[in-house]
C-alpha cells in the first residue's frame, strides 16, 4: 500500500513540475535570449534530445555548459513540420563557458526538438556538465 501511494505522489508531482515548465515557456513572449531547455551530460551516453514546448520561435540558439567540462559535435534543430537543420558544432566548452550565437535557417517556424552529439570530458572528480539551450527571439 505504501508503495501504491509513493508512486501515485510521485507521478502527480512530475506531471505538475511538467506543465509548470509548459506555461513558463509559453507565457514569455518578450524579445531577447530565454532558456529554452537543459539537460545533464551521462557519461554512459552519447547523444541527447530536448524537447522545446511552446509556441515560440526563435532565430538563434546559445549553448551553456555549466559543472564540469563537455565536448559537443554537433546539433540537430528540429522544426514542427518534421524537417531538420543540421549544425556541425565540435568545440570543447569548458565548465562556465558558452558558444557563439547559432543563426538558424527556419525563423518563421516553431521548434519542436534540438538533438545534439556530444562526448564528456573526463575529469578527476566525475562531474556531469549540465547543458543549458537559449534561443533568442
Amino acid at each position: 500500500m505504501k508503495k501504491a501511494l509513493f508512486i501515485l505522489a510521485a507521478c502527480i508531482i512530475s506531471l505538475s513540475s511538467i506543465k509548470a515548465q509548459k506555461v513558463a515557456v509559453v507565457t514569455n513572449n518578450k524579445p531577447g535570449w530565454h532558456k529554452i531547455g537543459e539537460t545533464t551530460a551521462d557519461f554512459k551516453t552519447d547523444k541527447d534530445v530536448i524537447k522545446i514546448w511552446g509556441d515560440d520561435r526563435f532565430k538563434s540558439l546559445r549553448i551553456k555548459a555549466t559543472d564540469a567540462p563537455v565536448h559537443i559535435e554537433s546539433l540537430t534543430v528540429v522544426y514542427q513540420d518534421g524537417e531538420p537543420e543540421s549544425i556541425p558544432v565540435r568545440y570543447d566548452f569548458k565548465q562556465g563557458t558558452e558558444s557563439r550565437n547559432i543563426d538558424l535557417k527556419g525563423y518563421e517556424r516553431k521548434i519542436k526538438e534540438v538533438d545534439f552529439v556530444y562526448r564528456t570530458v573526463p575529469n578527476y572528480k566525475v562531474d556531469k556538465a549540465h547543458i543549458e539551450i537559449w534561443g533568442l527571439k
